[in-house]
């Protein structure tokens, strides 16, 4: 089910239009596809950043545009890094019925026992390639790594038959492996790099076009 987001039409693409809707709350974005004309639009920072936490960030999205709605996703999100503030937002329209390429995370459950011998886990995929019908894309895709002992790994090809959408990544890409650690480390997993504070998500991609 798609969740509701209000939007609004910008006059222009000026940076000094920008700047003013940035002042007073609004991020700007960009809303394309295959059968709209591509307009230039903003959002609340509030709602939509919301909206990403609760949701996640391949969700799908009613975004309401002046009364007109559009079924979209996020294309692509930009941060200020010093300031860790949304820049813009590119939305795709998706057409419901036919699939979509994109990327979710991948999240590890379970304890490996070769933790418990002195190794170390190394997540080395974070993100996997999907292709899936809009409303079929999972928020994230979970790894088991319980049985893992030092030396072992998980390839792609290992979760391929887990899951209900296409993977299509390379099937011998290793996503986790548990490895011998080193002396001056403590034990433990190895913790994944996050994304700014100001919107942690998925990278997620959508067929289209990108356009500033």
């Amino acid at each position: 089910m798609a969740v509701a987001l209000q939007a609004t039409t910008r006059p222009d693409l000026k940076n000094s239009t920008k700047r003013k809707f940035r002042e007073d709350g609004q991020v700007p974005g960009i809303l394309y596809g295959k059968k709209i004309e591509s307009q230039p639009i903003a959002v609340d920072q509030i709602n939509f950043v919301k909206l990403i936490r609760d949701e996640g960030r391949n969700s799908i999205i009613s975004l309401d545009v002046n009364g007109k709605k559009h079924e979209v996703m996020v294309y692509d999100m930009q941060v200020d890094p010093l300031k860790n503030e949304l820049v813009h937002i590119d939305f795709c329209a998706v057409d419901m019925s036919s699939e979509v390429d994109t990327e979710v995370k991948v999240h590890l459950v379970g304890e490996a026992p070769g933790v418990g011998e002195g190794g170390m886990v190394s997540h080395l995929v974070h993100q996997l390639s999907i292709r899936a019908l809009p409303s079929e894309i999972p928020s994230e895709i979970t790894v088991d790594i319980s049985n893992l002992n030092i030396g072992d790994s998980i390839q792609v090809k290992d979760i391929i038959g887990q899951q209900s959408v296409e993977i299509t990544n390379d099937p011998e890409e290793t996503i986790v492996t548990v490895l011998v650690q080193p002396a001056e480390q403590e034990s433990g997993q190895v913790e994944e790099e996050g994304e700014p504070e100001a919107v942690q998500g998925d990278e997620a991609q959508t067929e289209g076009n990108e356009e500033q």
